[in-house]
């Protein structure tokens, strides 16, 4: 259970506050409702162009990192398909240095060709080294666009391709900041040594009289159900083969959601899970295999991973995979195996308590989520299900033609037939 209070600024800043005076820290934490599924298809990647632009200095701060590290502070930022995240840790008697800069860059990005050209070139470079020139890089290239046919999750945070962040202009940039960078399209965090009267008193200082950006209702594409399944087989200089099944499951609010994450738990977490016990320990067809949801605000998706041993075929492979997924299907979960992941869960989520950055950055994204109180009833969600819903929710999600399946060939291992 997470203690805080909220309150909103004239120009729409909805601002948390979470006292815990047991530090000598504070974290500020900011969240802006921008993600790459707010992109345009032919403009992709802006989100994560962002992230870096927001490093580039503001007009009136030409240097973000070093007024931060005369304070003892430390800094970072994720961008993701939902949100971008900005957050600064620093001891709590500088606290204002962050709302300081913080607000700066909000109100006064430095728009300078000089600083789009650099972070164009290091967002492009991330492009190279991570997704094309890494073995297994391009996976989210190749499976988002496979799994999803409508909706923007079918391109990566990173972009679609390396050509959109190339030409994007100084006219592309300054519209996606206006449109998005605005204090009533963010969420701050303020936790740690703080006091809610100083924090009402810093954030009208600072983001009072930042104006209102123009408000606007997100109208994503829904994805249509998924009737047939697809498959995707590559070539690739990789090590081994890999595999790779993406399932379409529910959306981060729904009621299910909590069913689907400890049935990735249920297979994937710990060397006493189902997949590891089964595919790598006892009848070894894996070198390492995964299952994983992907947490997006949207609809999402269940993938399950694995590379299988060198002298495993694929197609052995894969069927052992769904041998697995069948389990699940067929017999309902023993009532210890599943208390065993729900206290895991339930732990993680203690855990995380311990860390006011952690406990900021939940509290934001609850927030966007709809309410920041959403985090507290979390584990209450994942306690309450049962081993029949896991099951029917197993029959309903891993079927065939909701499948959507990737393979990795290694050109240097010859598979087995």
């Amino acid at each position: 259970m997470i203690n805080y209070q909220k309150f909103t600024l004239d120009n729409g800043l909805r601002v948390i506050v979470h006292e815990d005076h047991t530090t000598a820290m504070a974290c500020l934490n900011i969240l802006y409702d921008v993600g790459a599924r707010d992109e345009s298809p032919d403009k992709t990647g802006f989100a994560h162009l962002f992230e870096h632009l927001m490093f580039g200095g503001s007009v009136n701060i030409p240097n973000y990192d070093t007024p931060l590290q005369e304070v003892g502070g430390e800094n970072n930022a994720f961008t993701s398909n939902d949100i971008t995240n900005y957050y600064i840790t620093l001891p709590s008697t500088n606290l204002e240095t962050a709302f300081w800069l913080e607000s700066d860059r909000m109100l006064n990005l430095a728009f300078s060709e000089q600083s789009l050209e650099i972070q164009r070139q290091v967002v492009c470079e991330e492009f190279k080294q991570r997704y094309l020139n890494q073995p297994y890089g391009d996976v989210w290239l190749r499976l988002r666009p496979l799994a999803y046919k409508v909706h923007p999750y079918r391109w990566a945070t990173i972009g679609k391709e390396l050509k959109h962040i190339e030409e994007a202009t100084m006219e592309d940039v300054k519209a996606f900041f206006k449109r998005h960078y605005a204090p009533n399209h963010a969420i701050m965090v303020v936790a740690g040594d703080v006091h809610l009267e100083e924090v009402k008193q810093l954030s009208q200082k600072w983001f009072g009289d930042i104006p209102k950006g123009e408000d606007y209702v997100r109208n994503l594409p829904k994805e249509p159900k998924q009737t047939e399944a697809r498959r995707e087989e590559v070539w690739a200089d990789v090590p081994v083969n890999s595999i790779y099944i993406a399932f379409h499951g529910p959306d981060r609010l729904h009621t299910d959601y909590p069913v689907v994450d400890l049935i990735s738990d249920i297979l994937s977490r710990g060397s006493s899970s189902r997949l590891y016990r089964a595919l790598v320990k006892e009848q070894p067809l894996f070198s390492e295999v995964n299952a994983y949801v992907m947490g997006s605000i949207d609809d999402n998706l269940f993938v399950i991973e694995g590379k299988p041993l060198p002298q495993v075929s694929l197609t052995d492979a894969e069927k052992a995979l769904w041998q697995q997924l069948e389990l699940l299907k067929k017999e309902l979960v023993a009532e210890k195996e599943l208390q065993k992941v729900k206290n895991k869960i339930e732990s993680t989520m203690m855990f995380a308590e311990l860390s006011n950055l952690d406990k900021a950055m939940n509290l934001a994204f609850y927030e966007a989520l709809g309410d920041a109180d959403l985090y507290n009833q979390e584990v209450d969600r994942y306690l309450q299900v049962s081993a029949p819903h896991i099951q029917s929710i197993a029959q309903e999600i891993f079927r065939q033609e909701n499948s959507s399946t990737l393979i990795y060939h290694a050109k240097e291992q010859q598979d087995v037939e």
